[in-house]
């Protein structure tokens, strides 16, 4: 069984992140094993809220290049996750 701090690796930290914290909408890098039921699970159950509705994002690798040296960005899963109304993270309260 997967224990949600290996489901929900960590919060993304950018403006467009900050923007939405005040409608609910919050986003983490998640496993990329994991689905939909299981993030609204972990989500719930690390930080005490009503998840409403969860939407995932396959973010594929990039190639990057630095001068002869050639190479990919790491692929992973992004989790946007609404809240129900009223309901906050309150992890992110000083941050935003």
């Amino acid at each position: 069984m997967k224990v949600p701090q290996d489901i929900v690796l960590r919060p993304i930290v950018s403006e467009k992140s900050y923007d939405r914290m005040g409608e609910g909408i919050y986003q983490f890098k998640v496993a990329k094993t994991a689905n939909k039921h299981e993030i609204k699970e972990a989500v719930e159950a690390l930080f005490k809220v009503t998840v409403k509705n969860v939407n995932t994002v396959n973010v594929v690798r990039k190639p990057k290049r630095r001068g002869v040296f050639q190479g990919f960005t790491s692929a992973w899963k992004k989790a946007i996750v609404t809240l129900k109304e009223g309901d906050s993270i309150s992890f992110f309260e000083g941050i935003a």
